[in-house]
């Protein structure tokens, strides 16, 4: 890695004494603006690009004959109306290559310039004669591109959501945002191809694969995949897989999530199973055909079910379970290990990655190793280096499709490494006593609101044990969820006379007694959300709830502050190679190609804070910025 750098290090120095020779150089030969070489860091659309050339200019100025006069005596030369426009513009920000590299680039091909190689290399039968976008044509500045994107954030609107599905609002740490998200020294390099130049995010890699499997109460997990939905349709492939196809169904428990269920539909076609949904007490293993199962744990409309008998009974028929979770559930939940499932999937969202309308997100997949073969993604490994020192890297990458292409465990891109990140150092920042913290108070808030709609009346709230998701029955859920509408508040229409409403670390009590307005349907309450503590019980069975330990690694129990943390960040970063130090040879191509311009409007709450069910007309600036690009592609 050293050696890396300081090889880095020294072609850039070069280059830049080749640079400062060159340019003195230009300036004891000849005084002619015609000698002039536009500079990569001047704009080329202005005509006062040198010294050189001004000073030629001051010094010719009484030979011109064309200039205009401002004042009397006075003469200047023309300005063109292109050195008037803004030079804040993309390319020479961007591409650090200027005209004259680049046509040496070309002669070294065996082309007189760029537009010959390309007229070259691209059939003509595959070329249009022209793209013309009507606001975008002439492509935005930086200053210009800001503005649009506050233009669109403006048009979202941000209520307060309630309505859950696998997404919920959530504190992202400041000293993370600002020291993995925002920080180029983290983002741009992504893939941690090469162990050699990427210690620092390997090591952060391995914390997210122990947080899961602690979590989980299974011994392996992968570095991320990409959301819930996709790795609930990974698991599917692996019980497929595991009985090397000769069984051909998949069923699916209807308290799953809607958005995983049909992305387990549209996967299943491609492996040629068949999938069904069911309810959980009408699930049939008769037909002798079914590879796995499905289930949710919490279920999407909030009930926690113990499934100890219900694997059992499908371990006894040769079936597989799959069980979707919730890792801030899973704080206070006995593990899906412990009940005996056999993959376990979900979202690290809600470890302080925003929602960002639906993502992208840091998913994962945990199993036993018996199966890890059969794991889709990477999965970070210990081992040693050259000098037999403890030291990271990918193991079993071999599977991915790039190298295994129609044999790969995965046809999908198989990470969020950024986010991945992220969620990780979320547990770290918190350890296992913040998490409990904040879980404890998440379900505390979901009973005291369970306690409340008691007190109103003509409300009822379901008999099931829940932790983070109340689901009331009432006599119109619509005229409900329009009153919630009025106060910026979304809620989850189930049916006609159901609704789910889904805390998380952000709600406050102040949020709580805004519903109990709403759900009161204008009659006075007589209570408030802080009354109802003292009434307020855990609505979690005994035989349900976590005794295992979780988080136990001295990772997770030494950067509880700032400084701490963002110390730890900054010893990770400096073991790896981005682009802060050079160019990067591999596993960077999703994030190196982004501006800094580009990146900032990602944080902005009006990007990050919407939940990806909100009503469209919510999310117009979303909804502009995707038609642009319909239209474009």
């Amino acid at each position: 890695m050293e050696r890396a750098r300081k090889v880095a290090n020294r072609a850039i120095l070069k280059r830049l004494v080749n640079e400062s020779k060159q340019s003195r150089n230009g300036e004891m030969s000849s005084r002619s603006p015609v000698s002039y070489t536009p500079s990569r860091y001047v704009s080329s659309l202005s005509p006062f690009g040198s010294k050189n050339h001004s000073r030629s200019d001051s010094l010719g100025a009484k030979n011109v004959s064309n200039n205009v006069g401002f004042g009397v005596g006075s003469q200047i030369r023309s300005i063109s109306v292109e050195a008037l426009k803004s030079s804040d513009t993309f390319p020479r920000r961007h591409n650090s290559a200027t005209p004259e590299e680049q046509t040496n680039m070309a002669e070294s091909c065996g082309f007189d310039s760029l537009d010959a190689l390309i007229d070259a290399t691209v059939p003509k039968a595959i070329r249009i004669d022209s793209m013309k976008f009507p606001k975008f044509d002439g492509g935005l500045t930086e200053s210009q591109m800001i503005e649009h994107m506050k233009d669109l954030e403006s048009k979202n609107k941000i209520f307060k959501s309630f309505i859950g599905m696998g997404y919920y609002n959530t504190h992202v740490p400041p000293v993370i945002l600002r020291n993995i998200m925002e920080n180029p020294a983290w983002y741009t390099q992504y893939t941690p191809y090469q162990a050699e130049i990427s210690q620092g995010r390997l090591e952060s890699l391995l914390n997210f694969q122990t947080m899961i499997t602690d979590l989980t109460g299974l011994p392996m997990s992968n570095a991320s995949l990409l959301d819930e939905g996709t790795a609930a349709a990974e698991a599917m492939a692996m019980c497929n897989n595991i009985v090397k196809g000769k069984k051909k169904t998949f069923i699916i428990a209807n308290n799953c999530h809607p958005q995983t269920i049909d992305i387990c539909k549209t996967r299943a076609d491609g492996f040629d199973l068949k999938v069904i949904t069911a309810d959980l007490k009408d699930i049939d293993y008769s037909s002798g055909d079914v590879c796995g199962v499905l289930v949710q744990y919490p279920g999407t409309e909030g009930e926690i079910l113990d499934y100890g008998e219900f694997v059992k009974n499908a371990h006894a028929q040769g079936v597989k379970v799959v069980m979707a979770t919730d890792l801030l559930a899973l704080i206070m939940l006995k593990p899906p290990g412990e009940l005996g499932a056999d993959i376990v999937v979900g979202s690290a969202q809600r470890f302080g990655v925003p929602m960002g309308y639906g993502g992208p997100h840091a998913a994962f997949l945990a199993t036993s190793q018996e199966y890890k073969r059969m794991m889709p993604g990477r999965i970070i490994g210990v081992s040693v280096d050259s000098s037999g020192k403890p030291a990271l890297r990918m193991a079993m990458q071999t599977r991915e499709q790039h190298i295994r292409r129609d044999k790969a465990t995965s046809n999908i891109c198989t990470a969020q490494a950024l986010l991945a990140n992220m969620a990780a150092m979320y547990a770290v920042y918190h350890g296992p006593e913040g998490l409990k913290t904040i879980a404890q108070r998440v379900h505390g808030l979901a009973g005291a609101f369970a306690v409340g709609l008691k007190k109103l009346g003509n409300i009822e709230v379901q008999g099931l044990p829940f932790f983070d998701t109340v689901k009331v029955t009432c006599a119109d859920a619509h005229a409900i969820a329009d009153a919630a509408y009025k106060s910026e508040i979304n809620l989850r229409v189930v049916d006609a006379k159901t609704i789910t409403v889904s805390f998380d670390e952000t709600t406050t009590l102040d949020d709580l007694d805004k519903l109990f307005k709403v759900f009161a349907g204008g009659k006075p309450v007589s209570f408030t959300a802080a009354s109802l503590a003292p009434e307020v019980e855990n609505a979690i069975p005994s035989g349900l709830l976590r005794q295992s330990s979780y988080l136990t690694h001295q990772i997770f129990n030494m950067y509880h502050t700032e400084h701490e943390l963002l110390r730890y960040l900054h010893k990770l970063q400096s073991k790896d190679l981005s682009l802060c130090h050079s160019m990067i040879p591999l596993g960077s191509c999703t994030m190196k190609l982004n501006a800094t311009t580009e990146m900032m409007p990602v944080t902005w709450p009006g990007f990050t804070d919407i939940h990806p069910f909100a009503p469209s007309e919510q999310a117009q600036g979303y909804q502009q910025r995707v038609n642009f690009k319909s239209s474009v592609y």
